[in-house]
């Protein structure tokens, strides 16, 4: 029991380290000050949020750093990163200190090294306490990463609304401050014993109702998060409700405690077996395995045509398929080098080189990083349609419909016994936001509501491809390689945030009348609707692009996603008999 509550104190330690390292997503509020601080172009301030989400290149050095020290260690390296990086920028921006403006990079790079480090710490802890549910677990605690700029919003205004500069000081300060008190869990963690598929399932429950908690807080940052009140007490009243949700999931041991109770009276109605989020857990893919090389045998003694006769079907099917291959060139494209079951581990060498891979990748690029670029803008794109007032009512739109969007990546696998979609099918839909969002933009960003609406369905969109992204990689291309082959594909969020930032940069200096000599040097404000009216629909385009190739990765995988299932039924009951039988040998 004591083991049980333990465990549970690590996911809300993770929680809220995750909640207040999100720091990357609080830019805008703090972008413009820094920009006439530092007296540089727009072209140059997007080369600041590039080096912050260039952090994740050298996400592998986190990796690395846990081979040869302890797990509290890298955390705390993770906060003094971001202490030293946030820091800094702080006393600079505040005038206290004067930097060039590349070591003000380099710091930026810091910062965002920091962040990764973090979830790096975060992930081994889920994977470690929760083996059953572990995809559950860091779907939940990675939801949270999304709701950062929201909580240091609300923060911001209770203890200094009227300075931005004050992110920079949270920023720094917070991460360490949240690191320290997640240190006690951290440091006893229990030992992790074989459970039982009945312990399993009412942890699911568990889950369930950390989710529900989850969107509740969700829904107090969007109505509160933005709070512009002057009067300091009622902003730091707003802040302690929303700390007191943060802390409230530590009620969750007692919910450990009760479990028999929920398992008579709650868990009867619903049916939450196995792990949640990630289709394709190990125990699962391998028996997948054995099932498909089995299958021609299985034929054969449920059948009663002979060897000659399936070998005469085969050819015939064969031609048939050849056939319409050659009729049907959109049907070639999209059988040509399918993926043949789910789960196939991909060597990096291997992955480059498959379609999959690359429409994965351009759906991506096309979507998720598309909405962090927007975020990152959201400072001057609220400036320049004269609604600086709002900057931080956007970033709390996008900050808690990210946090939504995260929390939804997981909803579909609830209702998998009800309604089953192939995950990329979902993330497919999940694109569908993003274009219409910028046309909506481009079309009518002098409206207000226009403006909240478009900000809105980004971060909704963006925040359930960046929480996705993680078990997509794992049943396409192999649990056992997701660390090499994600990190592979998160290179496309600081090549993404680069094209695009510039893009952005060029045209808004460029609508400001800052010619090309100019560029680089001066500090120009850009005011109007055409300072971002042509990025709106160049993003707009390019997010279509990502939907077209989203789309063709969902048809030309959904043949494996529905074999995985149909065999799913074959699947749990052996995977309970081997539960069973080692919690019988322990015993």
């Amino acid at each position: 029991m004591a083991g049980q509550s333990r465990k549970w104190m690590i996911l809300v330690a993770v929680i809220w380290i995750q909640a207040f390292t999100g720091t990357n997503f609080d830019f805008s509020a703090y972008s413009s000050e820094l920009k006439e601080v530092l007296g540089i172009s727009q072209v140059q301030l997007n080369y600041l949020a590039v080096a912050s989400d260039m952090g994740k290149v050298f996400g592998w050095s986190s990796g690395l750093a846990l081979m040869y020290f302890p797990l509290w260690t890298v955390l705390f390296m993770a906060a003094s990163m971001g202490l030293v990086g946030y820091g800094i920028q702080w006393l600079v921006i505040s005038n206290v200190i004067s930097l060039p403006y590349i070591l003000v990079f380099f710091l930026c790079l810091l910062a965002g090294c920091s962040i990764c480090w973090f979830n790096t710490v975060c992930f081994v802890l889920c994977i470690k306490n929760f083996p059953a549910n572990r995809a559950l677990a860091l779907s939940l605690t990675v939801s949270y990463n999304g709701v950062s700029a929201a909580l240091y919003a609300l923060a911001g205004g209770a203890f200094n609304a009227s300075s931005s500069s004050i992110y920079l000081l949270l920023n720094s300060l917070v991460p360490l401050i949240v690191s320290i008190a997640a240190l006690v869990p951290i440091l006893r963690q229990p030992s992790v014993d074989p459970l039982s598929p009945e312990v399993v399932r009412s942890d699911s429950i568990t889950f369930l109702l950390l989710n529900m908690l989850a969107v509740l807080t969700g829904v107090y940052l969007l109505i509160f998060g933005s709070n512009t009140s002057d009067a300091s007490i009622t902003a730091r009243l707003l802040l302690g409700g929303a700390i007191f949700l943060l802390i409230f999931p530590l009620c969750v041991p007692g919910v450990v405690y009760a479990r028999s109770w929920f398992h008579h009276t709650v868990h009867s109605s619903f049916q939450l077996s196995g792990s949640g989020f990630i289709l394709v857990d190990d125990d699962d893919l391998e028996l997948h395995k054995r099932l498909l090389s089995c299958e021609g045998s299985i034929s054969n003694l449920i059948g009663s045509m002979n060897d000659d006769k399936v070998y005469e079907c085969k050819l015939s099917s064969q031609k048939l398929r050849s056939e319409e291959d050659n009729t049907r060139c959109c049907e070639k494209i999209i059988e040509k080098d399918q993926l043949v079951m789910l789960g196939e581990e991909h060597p990096a060498q291997v992955l480059v080189g498959r379609l999959d891979f690359w429409l994965y990748y351009v759906a991506y690029v096309c979507g998720g990083t598309i909405g962090l670029v927007y975020s990152n803008n959201l400072g001057q794109i609220a400036q320049s349609l004269g609604h600086s007032s709002t900057t931080t009512l956007l970033l709390t739109l996008y900050s808690s419909f990210s946090f939504f969007g995260r929390l939804l990546s997981a909803a579909p696998d609830y209702v998998r016994a009800k309604f089953y979609f192939a995950r990329t099918g979902w993330l497919t839909i999940a694109l569908l936001p993003t274009p219409v969002a910028f046309f909506l933009l481009a079309a009518f960003s002098d409206s207000t509501a226009a403006l909240r609406t478009g900000t809105a369905l980004i971060g909704l969109s963006s925040g359930f491809i960046f929480a996705a992204a993680v078990s997509v990689t794992s049943e396409l291309f192999g649990p056992n390689s997701v660390g090499v082959n994600h990190n592979i594909l998160i290179t496309n969020i600081p090549i993404g945030s680069l094209v695009y930032g510039v893009l952005a940069a060029v045209i808004y200096d460029g609508n400001a009348g800052v010619g090309l000599k100019l560029m680089f040097s001066d500090s120009v404000v850009c005011m109007g609707r055409d300072c971002y009216f042509l990025t709106f629909v160049l993003w707009g385009c390019l997010s279509l692009v990502g939907l077209v190739s989203s789309l063709l990765l969902f048809l030309r995988t959904k043949h494996a996603y529905d074999a995985f299932e149909r065999n799913r039924g074959l699947v749990e009951p052996e995977k309970d008999s081997l539960s069973r039988s080692i919690i019988e040998q322990l015993d």
